[in-house]
C-alpha cells in the first residue's frame, strides 16, 4: 500500500497543513502553516505517532525550538 497526499485547508481557503497518510493514519513528514502562509510546524509520522526532531518556527519562519519526540511504551 502507498501514502495517499494530504492537504487541509484553513477556512480562508489557504494551505494549513500538508502530509501523507496509509491506512488513514499521517506518516511521513508533514507541515503546518498560518494563515499568511509561513510554516508554523514540521515533523515525521510513523504510523500515526509523532517520531523524531519536530521543529516549532516563529512568526518570521524562522526555527523556534526543535523537540525530540519520544516513542510511546507498548
Amino acid at each position: 500500500m502507498k501514502p495517499v497526499p494530504f492537504e487541509k485547508l484553513h477556512k480562508d481557503g489557504s494551505l494549513w497543513a500538508r502530509g501523507q497518510t496509509l491506512d488513514d493514519l499521517p506518516t511521513g513528514y508533514w507541515e503546518w502553516f498560518r494563515k499568511d502562509g509561513t510554516k508554523l510546524r514540521s515533523g515525521h509520522f510513523d504510523k500515526g505517532e509523532q517520531v523524531g526532531e519536530w521543529t516549532t518556527y516563529d512568526s518570521a519562519g524562522r526555527v523556534y525550538k526543535v523537540t525530540q519526540m519520544r516513542r510511546a511504551s507498548g
